[in-house]
């Protein structure tokens, strides 16, 4: 039987090694072997790259929310279209993918940019998938000549996946002229331009100082091809949080627990910083934490899984949110 080919690294051609080394190649496989066709339906894709999951889990994770989980459905359209597309033969230019995430904090950024990292990568627009998080500091220095490598290792860490950064309008600080976030900016530029079929930026913070962030620097809002407002969250979508949280916790409240919280949410959501589910959350631990010593005061009493799992209605009250 003829030996077949095989390759010298670095060799300008095969090596025979037999005489019948001529002959021409052998037909390409096709039975069960061969490669597969690519795919040519929506469903082929999406069961090839199981990025349902990921929607559906995006869904279940995010209450409310439906403008910015339609518009991450409306993406990830764009890329199975694209991506049959390219099946096809047809223009292959990766779709700019940058973006802006823009709401109060709570809202869900954070958590939107991971599953669409997820997203990104099943669909094979990212080779690793992975979110690097970070903020002014991490990108600017403090002194000449520190900006850029502070800059480049962020971007290096992020290469193959999404870069968020959050609050981004503090990158440019127009009123310091010493200020050297410009310089961050002006690496961005250039990294989102030339390395966009390898990384995703997405800009985040509060609409407003976005818009402004925006303005000031036409270059940056070029590249952003796609704007999600995430709104605050309402009355019920917070209680709906809250108790999805505290049953993460493994807690409960009692009936009058949970008409208190409610009260306590229409307080404090009339207060400065409010953080939606962050806030949510900060009322939660606090709770928990009346809760504990409540318990740990009563030194002898049996404590069964009732006692340890519920939050009773002075649990809520003892916040200063019902003082004066």
């Amino acid at each position: 039987m003829n030996a077949p080919l095989y390759a010298i690294p670095g060799a300008t051609k095969a090596v025979a090694t037999s005489p019948a080394a001529d002959a021409p190649p052998a037909a390409p496989p096709t039975g069960p072997a061969a490669a597969p066709a690519p795919a040519c339906t929506v469903a082929e894709v999406l069961r090839d790259s199981q990025v349902e999951p990921v929607l559906a889990e995006l869904d279940r994770e995010l209450i409310g929310l439906a403008p910015v989980k339609q518009r991450i459905r409306d993406i990830a359209a764009l890329l199975v279209i694209d991506k049959l597309r390219l099946n096809l033969g047809l223009q292959a230019q990766a779709p700019s993918l940058h973006m802006s995430f823009t709401g109060n904090p709570g809202t869900g950024k954070t958590t939107v940019a991971l599953r669409m990292a997820e997203i990104l990568q099943r669909l094979g627009y990212v080779r690793k998938g992975h979110l690097v998080a970070v903020t002014r500091d991490d990108l600017v220095g403090q002194y000449i000549g520190h900006t850029a490598p502070k800059t480049k290792e962020v971007l290096k860490k992020a290469m193959g996946g999404v870069l968020f950064i959050d609050e981004a309008y503090y990158l440019y600080r127009p009123e310091n002229e010493r200020d050297y976030g410009q310089e961050a900016i002006e690496i961005l530029l250039q990294v989102m331009e030339n390395q966009r079929d390898d990384l995703v930026v997405i800009l985040a913070g509060y609409k407003d100082r976005m818009d402004t962030f925006f303005k000031s620097n036409p270059g940056l809002s070029s590249r952003i091809a796609h704007h999600l407002d995430f709104p605050d969250y309402a009355q019920g979508e917070l209680m709906a949080i809250a108790q999805r949280m505290l049953a993460g916790m493994a807690y409960r409240f009692t009936p009058d627990a949970r008409q208190a919280f409610d009260e306590y949410l229409v307080r404090r959501r009339a207060q400065p910083h409010f953080a939606n589910a962050r806030s949510v959350r900060n009322a939660l631990d606090r709770a928990r934490l009346r809760q504990a010593s409540r318990l740990f005061a009563d030194r002898e009493r049996v404590l069964d899984e009732a006692a340890l799992t519920t939050l009773d209605e002075s649990d809520i009250r003892a916040s200063r949110i019902f003082q004066g």
